[in-house]
């Protein structure tokens, strides 16, 4: 358990996938049954393609793709499985804004395992580097959490003390992760439970 803490919270670090963005693969998917892959779950996907390599760095996007378009027994054209892999996403307008709102009072940031053809397009469409004061992707990284190596590279860049820093993110382990460093975690079900978990460690959402 979190130990009672006197101040609220100054640094508001919020994860990417499924917190301020959701995922919704269905044009992979059919792109890859068009071409007679078995597949019906992005996990069907992720799980075969060597995506921790990718999300850490050691696989580039030209890799990564080649490796999707090779579950499928008549390989797509590499052009139209990079297209599919980066139109993925469904930006969650109420998060945006609670950031935007938090960054009037507070430090921002952004720490995200993603690879670098899902940055360079979540930068594009949704400007997602304007959101926080700075961001950490695990691609540029080299380690994704929950390993230590990235948090501690986050407590040095954006100068945190750990104990006046709340992580968002949707897995229990990385919010465990955290924890065991002296951060608070919340670990995001929606908005409104995120809202009410912020104001329980005293931070103003409004």
């Amino acid at each position: 358990m979190n130990t009672p803490h006197t101040s609220a919270p100054q640094n508001i670090v919020f994860d990417i996938g499924w917190v301020l963005v959701h995922l919704a693969p269905a044009p992979l998917l059919r792109l890859l049954r068009e071409h007679g892959a078995s597949v019906e779950r992005l996990e069907e996907v992720t799980g075969c393609i060597d995506l921790h390599e990718h999300e850490s760095g050691r696989l580039d996007g030209a890799g990564l793709v080649a490796n999707i378009a090779r579950l499928a027994p008549r390989q797509p054209a590499p052009a139209a499985v990079a297209a599919a892999w980066i139109d993925m996403f469904d930006p969650q307008p109420a998060m945006f804004a609670l950031a935007q709102r938090l960054r009037r009072r507070h430090r921002v940031y952004l720490l995200s395992n993603v690879g670098d053809l899902h940055w360079a397009e979540l930068q594009r469409r949704v400007a997602l580097h304007e959101l926080g004061h700075d961001v950490i992707t695990s691609f540029e990284a080299g380690v994704m959490k929950p390993y230590a190596g990235i948090y501690e590279q986050a407590e040095r860049r954006f100068a945190l003390q750990p104990e006046s820093t709340v992580f968002i993110d949707d897995r229990a382990e990385n919010i465990e992760a955290v924890r065991q460093r002296g951060w608070h975690g919340i670990i995001h079900v929606d908005y409104d439970n995120t809202v009410d978990a912020l104001r329980a460690l005293g931070v103003d959402p409004e």
